[in-house]
């Protein structure tokens, strides 16, 4: 029996919808409302944090830049 791969289309993925504050399988609101793709639903359920976490980041680099 051979193995099957799971080709790129196949992955389930994980979308955080802005406007209901849910998490989303596969991508079912609006472009809009939607972050992600992410690949678990852990990570999805954190991307708020995860995008105030980069949001921080990337100032503080631009603040060091401009010392």
């Amino acid at each position: 029996m051979r193995s099957k791969q799971i080709s790129e289309e196949q992955k389930p993925e994980f979308w955080f919808n802005t406007k209901t504050m849910s998490v989303e399988d596969g991508k079912q609101a609006l472009a809009l409302y939607r972050i992600g793709p992410f690949a678990s639903l852990e990570e999805a359920k954190n991307a708020l944090q995860t995008l105030k976490s980069r949001s921080d980041a990337w100032l503080e680099e631009e603040s060091e830049e401009n010392k």
